[in-house]
């Protein structure tokens, strides 16, 4: 999937062109870019800025779209009047998902747009914006009253089709606003005190992809929260000011391993007739939401295997359900995957030392809410080490399936290596 960023160059490489870079590659898309302006600054102050000429910036935007096919497009630092005419020349009918981001001024102090480039911001791109992300001060200053509900509609009412007021602090909670069309809803979490620099930029490039993968707004707004929230928790002190955000390392480490087993000479053999999915999570997950998953499945083609679908939280249900089960009695376990069911596989797990659990399902209770959880709690309720696989021979029209287990996705995929020639 190729994705364009169109923003400023931030040479601490927290935000700006540079952090959607890390951001889109994390997800497993292609990043292009176009530089709008030139910024000096670091995690500790800012420097100044330049904008590019809007003949070059111009020139950018048409070589990058002559030559690739893109799924979306990103809307970053525009900085004034004469940068704003020209996205709005070169993009306006591309009829691709494009998420605008409004970006006001740096973490560190600096203005990153003018004050007379708003009116021509607020006529020629939030019209364009398939999606708008600006955090709360942003979203005041785009309709000029201080209420995010009220702010949301104002702007909605300017041409953009789908709103997400971030930033919105309550207590101990942090949320997004959205405003899809007329239907309105808040999305929360546990709010992480201090600054950062770098979230809001991987909240909309999220945004952005999954808009492009063919998702609704309120599946992007949701995987868009909890992506930031990660990468706010994951954030590093790289220079001697504000920590930068680390872009989505649990989806990273995901992808990582489903190509490392795709890879795998023979792993088409160890695909079920349901296919595979693969899931990771953060600590303690509650529900199959704060699970990262295939939406899709891995699956066999002839002899090789295909991901058929994004990663994205919500992606799996039976899989992450299994994964939520286990990890309630092991929460070091923090990653899943489903593969073929044989005797044999089983017989070479155990020889190579693998911990194995096994449930049966003839034995569930009419009352189990879901037979996944009720299977695996039942596997784990009488072991004191974390399994390795878990696995039933099936049942009525059910197919027998095995888990596999670890506390990486990598973990997993080791696993999964070592049982393909069995």
């Amino acid at each position: 999937m190729n994705l364009l960023s169109i923003g400023g160059s931030d040479p601490s490489s927290g935000s700006g062109i540079q952090g959607d870079i890390r951001a889109f590659s994390s997800l497993g898309a292609h990043c292009l870019s176009a530089v709008t302006a030139i910024t000096a600054q670091n995690t500790s102050m800012f420097g100044g800025v330049e904008p590019v000429s809007p003949g070059i910036l111009g020139e950018q935007i048409k070589c990058i779209m002559a030559d690739f096919d893109l799924a979306g497009i990103k809307i970053g630092m525009v900085y004034n009047q004469d940068i704003i005419k020209v996205i709005h020349r070169t993009i306006r009918k591309t009829g691709i998902p494009i998420v605008v981001d409004p970006v006001v001024r740096s973490t560190t102090g600096g203005v990153l747009l003018e004050r007379q480039a708003l009116k021509s911001y607020k006529k020629l791109l939030v019209p364009l914006a398939t999606a708008i992300t600006p955090n709360q001060e942003e979203a005041g200053i785009l309709a000029g009253v201080r209420s995010h509900a009220k702010a949301a509609r104002i702007i909605r009412d300017m041409g953009a089709k789908n709103v997400i007021v971030t930033g919105i602090k309550k207590g101990g909670k942090i949320s997004d606003y959205i405003l899809e069309k007329d239907a309105h809803r808040t999305i929360s979490d546990t709010l992480i005190r201090g600054t950062n620099r770098g979230s809001g930029g991987v909240h909309s490039a999220a945004v952005l992809f999954c808009l492009a993968s063919g998702y609704g707004m309120c599946d992007a707004a949701r995987f868009a929260k909890q992506a930031a929230h990660e990468s706010i928790k994951n954030a590093i002190k790289h220079g001697r000011g504000l920590p930068i955000t680390d872009t989505a390392p649990i989806t990273r480490m995901l992808l990582g391993a489903i190509h490392r087993i795709m890879d795998a000479r023979g792993i088409s053999g160890l695909i079920p007739e349901c296919q595979t999915n693969f899931v990771h999570s953060g600590p303690n997950p509650k529900n199959t939401g704060d699970v990262l998953g295939v939406a899709g499945r891995i699956v066999r083609v002839g002899n090789h295997t295909v991901m058929a679908g994004q990663v994205r939280y919500g992606g799996s249900k039976h899989v992450a359900s299994a994964l939520i089960a286990a990890s309630k009695k092991f929460p070091q376990l923090r990653a899943a995957a489903n593969i073929r069911y044989s005797e044999s596989v089983v017989s070479a797990a155990k020889a190579a030392g693998m911990r194995v659990s096994v449930y049966d399902r003839s034995r569930e209770p009419e009352s189990a809410p879901s037979t996944i959880s009720w299977g695996i709690k039942s596997a784990v309720s009488g072991i004191k080490r974390p399994p390795d696989i878990i696995y039933h021979t099936g049942g009525w029209g059910k197919e027998p399936m095995i888990m596999v287990f670890g506390i990486t996705p990598d973990a997993v995929a080791e696993k999964i290596t070592r049982l393909i020639d069995t």
